[in-house]
């Protein structure tokens, strides 16, 4: 499954976020890359603790790092709450979530292992669901999952870069600010 994905269009944007054409995802993450629309979900729990997936090892880019709760691309002119949606339920088994964007977090990171890299212009949204809500992962997309605090995460991150997904930090840094706007200790990269 994850392979066919790789044949799916994305929406090339300019660094503003603007659309100026469509690749398939393979091209897209070819490199050098090329900037393209994609999407980081957090579901979080009502004590605010964050969904975290361990990416499958099939997986072209980053494989078995830990990520946020998904990721994805929407389809050219797709909404991105639609794309969200579709990707939760594909990797993870969760329906009917409702998420916000909080955010939009640039970044470029090739992956040592595979060759490929990630060049995104990266929305990111956030939702709430239930700790205890039953959670249907594919194996093809999602090795494990677990709830961590978002401040246990952004100091794992720092601590240990290689565990976790490049962008983590950086989609993180985007809900931190969002829950907390009067924070200005620290502003993350991106936009």
């Amino acid at each position: 499954m994850t392979g066919s994905r790789e044949t799916h269009l994305v929406e090339l944007v300019d660094p503003d976020g603007l659309a100026v054409g469509k690749v398939t995802v393979d091209e897209a993450h070819r490199a050098p890359g090329l900037l393209h629309r994609a999407f980081s979900v957090f579901l979080q729990d009502s004590s605010g603790r964050v969904l975290l997936q361990q990416r499958a090892a099939v997986k072209t880019r980053f494989p078995l790092r830990w990520a946020n709760t998904c990721c994805g691309h929407p389809m050219p002119g797709e909404p991105l709450a639609v794309a969200a949606k579709r990707r939760l339920v594909e990797e993870i088994g969760v329906d009917g979530v409702e998420l916000s964007e909080v955010g939009v977090y640039s970044y470029y990171a090739e992956d040592p292992a595979t060759g490929r890299v990630e060049y995104e212009y990266d929305h990111v949204l956030v939702g709430r669901l239930d700790a205890d809500a039953t959670l249907l992962p594919d194996p093809d997309e999602v090795a494990d999952v677990r709830w961590v605090s978002l401040d246990e995460l952004r100091l794992a991150a720092s601590r240990e870069p290689r565990v976790y997904a490049p962008w983590l930090p950086g989609v993180a840094g985007r809900l931190h600010e969002h829950l907390h706007p009067d924070d200005t200790t620290e502003r993350s990269g991106g936009r």
